[in-house]
Order: C-alpha cells, then structure tokens, then sequence
C-alpha cells in the first residue's frame, strides 16, 4: 500500500494552526500540545445543553416503548411505526441546518443521542446515520445553494431517505479504484452512470444517493485521457437504479443492506456534487466527520453491557459468595468502568473540538473510531463470559449487541486500514517539521531559535531527561505523576520517530508491522491525555465523582503507558523486527500451502 492510498483518507483543508496545535499530530515531533485537549473541550452553552437535555426521554421511551429490538432483528426488518415515530421526533434530520428543516444539532449534542440509540439497537444507528451522517451529509457540505434547497426539506422529514453508495466489488478501503463511471452525454447536459455497489446501508429503501463514479477528462496540458472520482446526487426516479434483495447479514440485520446497479442513468450535470474530480475528497470529509459518533454509539453500548453485568454479578451465588466478591470479577468489571471512561473521554474531547471550529481532527476522529468500537467488543465478550449461560442465550439480548458491534471495526473505514492512517499521517506531518529542521541548518544564524529549541529538546531527549511542565502546567495536582508519565512517553515516541525517520526514511510507509504498533502507541498517548484532561476537570470543578475519575484516570494511564512502552521497543529492536520477518515467512508458506501448512499430528 502506497502513502498515497491512504492519505486518501485525509483528502480536506485544515489550517496550520491546527495542525500545529492538534495533540496526536504533536506526539510525531515530540511535543506535548495542550491547546485542543486542555481544560477538556466544552463546547455547549447552556441552551445547547437544555435542549438535548429535553430530547434524552422521549428518545429513551421510543425504545423502551414503540421499538422492539429484538423481535427486529427476527424479522430483519425495521417496521414502518417504528420509523414513523423516529420522523416524529426529528431523528432523521438531526444533523441539518434548521432553514431546510433540520435541528441542527452540535456533533456534541449528536453524540448524546447517539448513545441513546447506541445503547438500544445499532440498527437503528445503521439506518439513521446511512441516512443523514452520510446518505446526505455530501449535500450538507458541499451542495450548492440549489441542491440544499431541492432535497433537504424531504430528506430531512423522512420523506425521502438517503443512502451512501461508494463500496464496490473491487473498491473497499482503496476507493480511489471504483469502477463506476460517468460520462458526459453529448448534449452536455446529464451525466451517463453505469456500475454497481454493494453493501450499500438503506440501499434498498434509498430515494436518493450520493454515488461516486469515475468521469473521464483530458488534462489541461496533454491530450492523454484521465479519469477522476465525482460525486453525484442521484435519485431512483431518474430510471435505471435497481436494488439488490436485502443482504443476510451476521449482526444489525434490522437494517437494510443491499447492492444497488445503475443502468445508463441520467443525471443533470447540477446534481454534481462539488466539482467534478473532488469526489474523493468529498467521500472522505464525510467519512472523517462522522466517525466520532460510532464512539458515542460504542460509550452507550459499553455503559447497558456493565450495567448488565453488575446486576448479574450483584445477584448470582456460587460457591457460596456473591461473583462479584471473587476477584478475578472484579478485575473484569474494572477494565468495563476503564474502558468506558476513556472511550467516553476520547468522544467527547473529539466532537467538542469539531463544535468549536477546529478543523484537524481527522487522526483524533480514526483514533476515536478504532478505539471505541475495540473497546466496545471487548467489553461486550466479558458481558457475556460473567453472565456465562445467561449471556449465549438470546433473551438476554447481549449476543444480539456482539453480532451487531462486529461490524463497527470494519465499516466507515476499517481499523486495519484507519491505523495505517494514523501513522502516516503522523509521520508525514514529522516530516515535514524535520524538512524545517534542515532548512534552518543551511541558514544557522537566520534560524537561531529554531535550532536552539530543536538543539535543546535533542539534547535532553539524550541524557533522557522528561519535560513535563507542559502538563504539569494544566493538570490537576492530583494527577501530576501522571502528566510526568505521559509527557515521558510523548518523548520517547518523538524520539522513536526520529529514528525510524533516519533509518527508513520514505520506505517507511512500506513497514506495515511497525505502523500498526506506532498507531496502536499514539491511540494510547491520545487517550491517556484525554483522560488525564477529563479527570483534572472533574477535580478542579468539584464533581461528586472526582475521587472516582481520578481513580479512573490514574489507573489506565498506568496500564496505558505500560502498552506504549511495549509498542515503541517492538517498532524498533532486533528481537521485534526478526519476528516481523518470521510472520512475513510463516503467512508466505501458509499462502503457497492455500491453508494450514503443517503435517497433521496423525499424518493423515
């Protein structure tokens, strides 16, 4: 996979200060950047809060009360009342500006009601967020004023629902390789599509799409032909789109999932969706900007799986004790509580950043995905190992939720592929900053300060001294070990980039085993600090529940800097890389053998 595969998925403008500023960005230089996670985001006024405060019952008394989850997903199908209801109450244009008809909710406030849905029924949250997160989000974003006009008002009520048609039967992650094209009529005036797509969410029950396609062109300065991603709105009524039946699936199977084909569809050269040749960039900015509320769907899961688990724990007697005095429980039931606050803490810290303007948020928002729905999962396995029977049995409703978050870790990007992003942007971003680094050094006198700062932190990162009065400056006293913990891995993360930087330089996009653990070290710094930010508000405002979160946050920064550790010395010592080598050796002779590729104990 080149870098350029998988910088497709950062394709959207954000500003240098941004980037300056952006906490996972800064780990690639070594640097602790407070500004966006320090005091911890709070983007809601007061009337902001109010207002989802007043949408939390009547959205709990919908599922408690209209919509059966269970008997859904017997039927795999959602029933017309139970979306009928949800257009009641707005949930289908949540996310629309209030002149179309929309509520216009804040990602935070989103993200509130998301849990909500999260802890109930992830069909409900597949069909929602097909529909509005990214069925429609492209016209949102990037329609023009006419486009807004023409669909949002049906879409927004439910009249009309909405689908994202971008996966194709050769395309998944490297979506840059859609075979769907589009060619210009001769009249000039409508748009030729022809292709297919599948695993489309409500691509069954779709009226409208934002498809992408490839459109053939010829470059400015050649005569050679080319081809680029566009984006499209395009309606079933425009004749030639047919569905698919409904896909069996393993889990949300409620919701409806279907290919969908294009037969020589007309579509106006107006339905384009910004300019032709952006599509990519249009796919991802959406893609980018929803992936936050799969955490807040993941927190509100995480918050009913331990809920369900103490009840049970509180209740079941065996060998004469409660299971919840038995200790190897009470471990279990703390990596739950563990679990869910950082989740939480990541969630929060990246859709009130989004609500307060700050556009680089791309890497926060992938390490808020991958972590949440990994989290989610493992959370969701030790629901069911403390419930034991109870938990198998159908009933109890918890292996309808495993079936259902299995596919959080693959769609909307999936994780393998989200942690590749994380670290090449990262690195790319480190890059460039040494590039800086360099120029300076041709200019010595010019660029004295530059070469000081980088001289000094060189200089210390050497004799392993750990500046930690970055966070020391904003965490609650409390919590000062921590800081100086974190900002200690923060350095030794900087400077193991450095080095991978030297040793590697371009190629290392190429070192897939070492990026995965780069990835997986930075989704641990970020989490930590977020963690650290949330814990040292709680203490600093008093909340009943400080003692708790310090509790909380003093614990997974612990066991957090632990696995960052482990991480960065597999990315770089002997030992770690001659495995790397065994694993590209034994999955060479299992390929060539098509399967296992060992002799049977039997022979036979």
């Amino acid at each position: 996979m080149t870098i350029n595969r998988v910088r497709l998925l950062s394709e959207q403008p954000s500003s240098n200060r941004d980037r300056d500023d952006s906490f996972a960005l800064g780990l690639y230089c070594g640097k602790v950047n407070t500004p966006q996670l320090f005091p911890y985001p709070d983007a809601l006024d007061d009337e902001s809060k109010d207002t989802v405060k007043l949408m939390i019952d009547p959205f709990e008394k919908y599922f408690r009360e209209v919509h059966d989850a269970s008997q859904c997903d017997l039927d795999e199908k959602l029933p017309k009342k139970s979306i009928e209801v949800l257009k009641e109450l707005g949930a289908l244009g949540m996310l629309a500006p209030q002149e179309y008809g929309g509520m216009q909710l804040k990602r935070t406030q989103y993200a509130r009601i998301t849990e909500i849905i999260g802890s109930f029924d992830a069909s409900i949250s597949v069909f929602l967020g097909g529909h509005q997160a990214i069925g429609y989000k492209g016209i949102v974003l990037f329609g023009n004023e006419q486009q807004k006009q023409k669909y949002l008002p049906s879409l927004v009520t439910g009249e009309k629902i909405a689908a994202f048609c971008l996966t194709e039967p050769s395309a998944g992650s490297d979506a840059n390789s859609i075979l769907s094209k589009a060619v210009l009529d001769d009249d000039g005036k409508h748009y030729i599509l022809n292709g297919s797509k599948i695993w489309i969410s409500n691509g069954g029950i779709a009226d409208v799409m934002t498809v992408f396609a490839q459109v053939p062109f010829k470059k400015d300065d050649s005569d050679q032909q080319s081809q680029a991603v566009t984006a499209f709105i395009v309606e079933r009524d425009f004749g030639g789109v047919t569905s698919g039946p409904p896909e069996k699936k393993m889990g949300v199977r409620s919701s409806n999932t279907a290919a969908v084909y294009f037969d020589n569809v007309k579509i106006p050269v107006e339905n384009v969706i910004g300019k032709v040749g952006e599509g990519f960039k249009v796919a991802m900015h959406i893609l980018n900007e929803g992936r936050y509320a799969m955490g807040a769907a993941m927190t509100g899961a995480m918050r009913m799986f331990t809920a369900k688990t103490i009840e049970h724990a509180n209740n079941r007697v065996q060998f004469g004790q409660h299971l919840i005095q038995y200790q190897s429980i009470q471990e279990k039931i703390a990596q739950m509580g563990l679990s869910h606050y950082a989740v939480e803490s990541v969630t929060y810290a990246v859709s009130n950043n989004m609500d307060r303007g700050i556009k680089e948020f791309q890497v926060e928002a992938a390490i808020s995905k991958i972590f949440g729905s990994e989290s989610a999962w493992n959370v969701c396995d030790e629901c069911i190992q403390i419930l034991a029977g109870m938990g198998f049995m159908r009933e109890n409703q918890v292996e309808r939720f495993m079936r259902d978050i299995r596919i959080c870790r693959i769609f909307e990007g999936t994780n393998d592929i989200l942690r590749l992003f994380i670290a090449l942007n990262g690195i790319q971003y480190a890059g460039k900053n040494m590039k800086e680094l360099q120029k300076a050094l041709q200019q010595p006198i010019s660029n004295l300060g530059t070469l000081w700062d980088q001289g000094v932190k060189r200089s210390k990162r050497l004799i392993g001294i750990a500046d930690s009065q970055a966070l020391l400056e904003v965490t609650a006293p409390e919590l000062s070990d921590c800081a100086k913990m974190i900002t200690q891995r923060v350095e030794e993360f900087g400077a193991t980039i450095e080095k991978l930087l030297l040793k590697h330089g371009r190629d290392i996009i190429d070192q897939q085993f070492i990026l995965n653990r780069i990835a997986n070290a930075t989704i641990d710094i970020y989490s930590m600090a977020a963690v650290l930010s949330r814990a040292s508000k709680a203490i600093s405002s008093k909340l009943p529940t400080a003692d708790h979160e310090r509790l909380l946050a003093s614990t997974f920064i612990e066991e957090g800097c632990d696995r960052v550790e482990q991480n960065l010395a597999e990315a770089i010592t002997k030992r770690s890389l001659d495995r790397f080598d065994a694993y590209s050796s034994i999955a060479k002779e299992v390929r060539e053998n098509e399967g296992i590729a060992t002799t049977r104990p039997l022979r036979f």
